[in-house]
């Protein structure tokens, strides 16, 4: 009896466990876009980013902020790579709190300062989101997809952009907009992009899905600014180990040798 007992909660468990993945695998559809940066080889694409900066400034930055992004981090070598004048120039939009001031007081950025938090439409910080969202669900939880696909992040984004259908429905006096990538099939942000809200000063066309990826991969770019260093450290690691092994293995072979060729 025990034993059946033990066997059932065994099964049932797991089950139990993977539920709420399952559930939240149930999220609207999500491309799976191929991003430059994806793969163990992968690594960020300079004028991708510098596009995706311009439109979360132009487009993104008046409803959401990025309170944990350095301003002078825009100008590192595996990211935008923007020279130090640009830097400056991008300061000089906006404002911080003055902690050395008064209470209240503003002045602005410098390039050491991280970019200000916009809580003015209660919109989310953009600063992790691409880590925070999960666009790729295993089959009951169990998270091949994201084995295989990566998390999903900046896919989810991409989808939200481009996924609105032109629908709209009003709920308790508010304007609902019907988005594929949307969990509920329902989104209160406003498509935010349309052809050509920009232009773009590399001259690239910018079409709805350009924008969305382009914004896409900065976004990832600020989840994890160190993702292509920490790939090549992750090489160089098994490198050493390869080379540790192969050392091991010769000297193991060398102290041996005598004992193995003596005769007993």
């Amino acid at each position: 009896m025990n034993t059946k007992f033990l066997l059932s909660a065994a099964l049932v468990a797991p089950l139990a466990l993977a539920a709420p993945a399952f559930a939240a695998g149930g999220a609207g559809h999500v491309e799976d876009v191929d991003f430059s940066f994806e793969g163990p080889f992968g690594s960020f694409d300079q004028a991708q980013l510098q596009r995706g900066f311009q439109v979360w400034y132009e487009v993104c930055s008046a409803c959401h902020g990025m309170k944990f992004v350095s301003i002078r981090s825009l100008g590192d070598e595996m990211g935008p790579a923007f020279p130090e004048a640009q830097l400056k120039a991008i300061a000089e939009n906006f404002e911080v709190i003055d902690e050395e001031g008064e209470y209240g007081d503003f002045r602005t950025a410098k390039v050491s300062d991280n970019f200000p938090e916009n809580n003015g439409a209660g919109a989310p910080d953009l600063s992790l989101m691409a880590k925070a969202r999960a666009g790729f669900h295993g089959p009951a939880g169990l998270g091949i997809n994201q084995l295989m696909k990566g998390i999903g992040g900046p896919e989810y984004i991409f989808s939200l952009l481009t996924g609105y259908t032109g629908e709209e429905k009003e709920e308790a006096g508010t304007i609902l907009y019907e988005n594929t990538a949307f969990s509920s099939g329902y989104i209160s942000m406003a498509p935010p992009l349309y052809e050509e809200i920009i232009e773009y000063q590399d001259g690239t066309e910018a079409t709805i899905e350009q924008m969305s990826e382009d914004v896409a991969a900065f976004l990832m770019w600020t989840a994890e600014p160190k993702m292509t260093e920490r790939k090549q450290a992750g090489f160089r690691n098994i490198g050493f180990l390869v080379l540790l092994f192969v050392l091991l293995y010769l000297t193991n072979k060398k102290l041996w040798a005598p004992i193995k060729r003596k005769e007993f």
